[in-house]
């Protein structure tokens, strides 16, 4: 059956109100935000005598304190109550927040309003938590990537439309008054869009609030490094805010600067960008197949770093003239469109990479403890947002040129990809696994919703190809444990994939009858965990194409693990890249065209006290069905 589209959330109630009241957020952060460093870089001699350069690093920084100071503590709001309520409460907040940003605007006083981006750091803070803790508790498993790509779509178009009408608004007579009514204006939208949110219970009520802020902040990253995994797709997701902060905050004078624009060329390069990461959250679904494919991730950061890269020599080889220019004229000048298309690219892939992490955030963690993990990535997020504002003054301050911040960071992403990565191998094994179903093979993947989200099960499937491990786990919603011969073990490079995805190494009894033993003892310890464990049956690969009577090492595992047997079928491998078969290769690759065309069928799972090999082995073969 056709999955709807993701932009179907949109129609109702649990998703759209929650919707609209975070892209209204996020549009008037920007257009204040905005308008203020528009003010700061084309008009700072009448508002201050503070360099421009340091105001443009210093607000973001400013607006980001909160989160540091007071994360935890909005964690734990949203754990304890419900989430429509705050919400609304936060839209309260950020009317007040307004009304004294107005005075700031029309009193020309500049502490006022960084008072109100203080402010409004804090609104975001709150309301943080509440915003992806109700996703997962609002939205179906198979609805959380394109419900997560949709929300950061929004918001990324929320942010671009709210930067645009900030620079535009205030470059024009009475500028500054009009900001001043726009946010209050919007700020009340928000509050009406609030109202509709569904109530979302809490799901600890009962926990107390702590009043340290520093012990709680450490608790939670505490309680957060426990999940290896959460905890290191919170830190990627803080690598891609220090990133993209660095990036945006240079933005005003690379603009005026560099490209000798006006401020509708710095609007250009927001607007590029903000296209960029909309277009590639919105990708997420459609790659990821309706599922947490954290594959897209490696992906992502490819992207990040190849594109920043390209950024540094396309900035650095761009004559700009003498003279202003608008953004219509820019796009006239040679090459001006090299460095626009580099920003897009930046942008889709970092879509593509930050999607993921927040669903495998929302999916992983404890459900008990989601806005206060969440709170602990947005403690995380500070820091590094902090951290790049501090990197970008002290390097501007060292001599680096605009274009050369922009290589330092995109050879700092290869760094700290590689590192987080090199950590979590998961992260590269599903790359590698989504590359090989979307190039050497065309998959189609039949009822994999049978395979259960979470709790234990053993998957059987019929064995035909080196890759078949690889295709399974990339049709998984969540990690598989394999169990492998353990001659493969013994091979270099499949050693340390199977390693790296702590696979299973078996071997006969006959040939050595400790690796046998213990690898049962390590199944029933996956099983127990809550593991998804998956067997070849036959226990080794097929010479001919057909199926090998199934062995009893199935019966053993059942016995002693009481858990849900699910047959699998792998259909039109036989006869591609990764088999045995002895025909020829070329001719076979003319036959069945330069990409293979095969299916994994999966079925309905059996009771442990059914899953006989027999009965398993004819449940295999009628989901292979026409296999050749």
């Amino acid at each position: 059956m056709r999955q709807p589209s993701q932009f179907s959330l949109l129609t109702q109630r649990r998703f759209a109100p929650f919707f609209w009241t975070q892209f209204l957020g996020a549009f008037n952060d920007n257009l204040f935000k905005t308008a203020l460093l528009v003010v700061m870089t084309y008009d700072a001699l009448n508002w201050t005598t503070l360099d421009p350069s340091l105001i443009n690093n210093l607000i973001p920084g400013l607006f980001i304190l909160p989160y540091v100071v007071f994360s935890a503590t909005a964690g734990q709001l949203a754990d304890k109550f419900d989430k429509a309520r705050l919400a609304r409460i936060v839209k309260i907040a950020e009317i007040a927040i307004m009304l004294v940003a107005g005075i700031g605007w029309m009193t020309h006083n500049l502490w006022l309003l960084i008072a109100a981006v203080i402010g409004m750091g804090m609104h975001s803070t709150l309301f943080g938590p509440v915003k992806y803790a109700y996703l997962p508790q609002n939205l179906k498993p198979d609805e959380l990537v394109g419900g997560n790509g949709v929300v950061e779509m929004g918001t990324f178009v929320g942010i671009l439309l709210g930067e645009v009408a900030g620079a535009v608004l205030v470059g024009r007579p009475n500028g500054i008054m009009l900001v001043a009514g726009a946010t209050l204006f919007f700020a009340v939208l928000g509050l009406l869009a609030s109202w509709r949110i569904p109530p979302s219970p809490a799901p600890v009520p009962e926990l107390r609030i702590s009043r340290n802020i520093i012990a709680e902040s450490w608790r939670n990253l505490a309680y957060s490094r426990k999940n290896r995994t959460v905890f290191l797709s919170m830190l990627g997701n803080s690598w891609f805010w220090f990133y993209g902060a660095l990036l945006l905050a240079q933005f005003p004078v690379f603009s005026k600067d560099y490209l000798r624009g006006d401020h509708s060329v710095f609007v250009l390069l927001l607007t590029v960008f903000s296209l960029g990461i909309g277009a590639g959250s919105l990708l997420c679904e459609r790659l990821s197949g309706h599922k947490v494919e954290i594959g897209l991730v490696p992906f992502g950061s490819i992207g990040l770093s190849v594109f920043g890269i390209d950024l540094y020599f396309a900035s650095s080889g761009f004559t700009a003239g003498t003279g202003i220019v608008d953004w219509m004229a820019l796009l006239g000048q040679p090459g001006a469109l090299r460095i626009l298309f580099d920003l897009v690219m930046i942008g889709v892939f970092g879509g593509l990479f930050i999607v993921p992490l927040f669903a495998l955030i929302q999916t992983r963690c404890d459900q008990k403890h989601v806005s206060r993990t969440i709170a602990g990535m947005n403690i995380l997020n500070a820091i590094f947002m902090v951290a790049s504002a501090g990197v970008a003054i002290l390097l501007l301050g060292q001599g680096f040129s605009i274009p050369e911040l922009f290589l330092t960071t995109a050879l700092l992403n290869a760094v700290v990809a590689i590192y987080i990565f090199s950590l979590v191998p998961e992260f590269l094994m599903r790359f590698l696994a989504w590359i090989l179903i979307h190039t050497v093979y065309r998959v189609r993947m039949i009822d994999t919703s049978h395979i259960p989200a979470d709790g234990p099960a053993v998957l059987v499937c019929n064995h035909v190809s080196y890759v078949d491990a690889i295709v399974i786990n990339a049709a998984s919603p969540r990690p598989i444990r394999f169990v492998m011969d353990h001659r493969i073990f013994k091979t270099p490079f499949l050693r340390w994939i199977f390693r790296a995805v702590n696979a299973i190494p078996i071997a006969p009894a006959k040939e050595d009858p400790w690796t046998m033993e213990k690898a049962f003892v390590d199944i029933a310890h996956a099983l127990h965990d809550g593991e998804l464990v998956c067997i070849f049956p036959e226990g080794r690969l097929t010479k001919t194409g057909e199926m090998s009577e199934f062995r009893n090492g199935i019966t053993k595992i059942v016995e002693r693990n009481k858990v849900p047997v699910i047959p699998m079928a792998l259909r039109g491998l036989w006869g591609s890249w990764f088999t045995r078969d002895q025909g020829n290769l070329f001719g076979r690759r003319i036959a069945r065209g330069m990409r293979s065309q095969l299916s994994l069928a999966v079925g309905t799972p059996v009771a442990p006290e059914l899953a006989t090999p027999e009965y398993l082995q004819q449940q295999v073969m009628t989901l292979r069905g026409e296999w050749k």
